[in-house]
């Protein structure tokens, strides 16, 4: 073993190296690694957890990437999807992709007698995965589509439901408006209700048949508005997007969940900023404490330094064995920061303690995202950052005069 690695667990490992002094300078330095360790872990799960909890909702409800007709533009009536150069068979070959859907939408306004909500109608086909739905479903089902004849029931919003007044198995009328013509009426049956705690969605859709939008649109019973293609993984989007456009024919476009709500990826994207800045607000405090650390420690052992040199330790090896010192006097405020932030993250992540005002950030409770590599390299970084901050104040050992230091008291 090298002679300022021993030299350094030597005395870090006495019980007779701390006085006072030392306790409480070795205490604030673990403390300070602690408390960095805890907040570093604490944002950036949380940072990345909202992140991807957000995104997910999105693409969960409304498809990964959503393709429709250039004609439809940004109107919530959907155009006809044209089949020209569009190869559904061979985007759900793509290996990313889990799941391709179609859809069709139209606007209309549902009524009775205590209020009324404007709405955008998404009529769904047999191939909706109800199942990945599910997780939205505070009451009841999806609507059991077949696509033979019209099924009326329809899932609604928790929002929409209190503002009409309405639950399971309630009957409501909805009114859908056509330029030139007269207003077409459906009566519709409650099946279900959802809440994905993201407004822009809560506040306006309904799912239900596509036929009934078929019917309304004029559309052919094989024609179809737009399809939603889900894949296995969130983070999939960008990766694959070019390879669906090739995929879908000039006269449609791919749409993105994270483009649907720009207000909404624009809040998302403060994120990676607000974890950068506090984990560099986090890093400086570390460093700050863990070089004041060293400085005392050599203050305090300006006889020891003194001795060395006399017996013909080399400037590098005493600075090394401060250093290898002060990393070690930091591994137990490593420890304990890890077990404290992972504890205080597996608890939201498992009972939900902390909760939030949906309205205002899209989710109900902090959502967490325990990824062990972010982890690991957190820790790593803070002590890899700290040993190369005390290169240059382990430079004042240097400045030591080994007859003066021998005499120092």
């Amino acid at each position: 073993m090298k002679f300022p690695l021993y030299f350094s667990r030597k005395i870090a490992f006495s019980k007779d190296n701390k006085n006072n002094l030392s306790r409480v300078i070795i205490f604030i330095g673990r403390l300070s690694v602690a408390l960095g360790i805890i907040v570093s872990l604490i944002t950036v799960s949380t940072g990345f957890g909202s992140k991807k909890a957000i995104k997910e909702r999105l693409a969960d409800f409304s498809g990964h990437i959503t393709v429709k007709s250039t004609r439809s533009n940004s109107s919530y009536n959907t155009s006809v999807l044209d089949n020209q150069g569009l190869d559904t068979k061979k985007i759900r070959q793509l290996p990313d992709v889990e799941s391709v859907q179609k859809y069709a939408t139209i606007t209309g306004i549902m009524r009775n007698e205590h209020n009324f909500a404007g709405i955008i109608f998404k009529g769904i086909g047999k191939d909706f995965d109800s199942l990945r739905f599910k997780k939205f479903l505070l009451a009841g089902n999806t609507p059991k589509v077949t696509e033979k004849g019209y099924n009326n029931g329809v899932v609604i919003s928790q929002k929409i439901a209190n503002d009409l007044h309405l639950k399971v198995k309630d009957s409501i009328v909805t009114v859908f408006s056509k330029t030139d013509q007269q207003p077409i009426y459906r009566k519709f049956e409650v099946v279900g209700i959802y809440k994905t705690d993201i407004k822009m969605i809560d506040d306006q859709f309904v799912i239900g048949d596509i036929n009934h939008v078929r019917k309304i649109q004029n559309m052919k019973p094989d024609e179809v508005g737009g399809i939603d293609i889900f894949f296995k993984n969130v983070n999939d989007i960008d990766t694959d997007f070019p390879e669906i456009e090739k995929l879908i024919g000039y006269k449609n476009y791919a749409e993105k969940a994270t483009e649907k709500f720009p207000q909404i990826t624009d809040w998302i994207s403060i994120f990676d900023t607000n974890i950068a800045l506090i984990i560099i607000i986090m890093l400086i405090v570390v460093v700050i404490n863990i070089i004041m650390v060293l400085l005392i420690l050599i203050i305090e052992r300006t006889n020891s330094i003194g001795l060395l040199k006399t017996l013909g330790a080399s400037n590098s090896q005493i600075r090394a064995t401060f250093i290898n010192y002060t990393l070690i006097i930091m591994i137990p405020g490593l420890l304990y920061g890890n077990l404290i932030g992972l504890g205080l993250i597996l608890i939201q992540k498992f009972f939900g303690v902390i909760k939030l005002n949906p309205e205002n950030y899209y989710v109900s409770t902090v959502p967490v995202d325990l990824n062990p590599l972010v982890i690991i390299s957190i820790s790593l970084g803070i002590l890899l950052i700290s040993g190369l901050a005390l290169i240059i104040p382990s430079y004042l050992i240097s400045k030591i005069s080994p007859v003066k230091a021998i005499k120092y008291n």
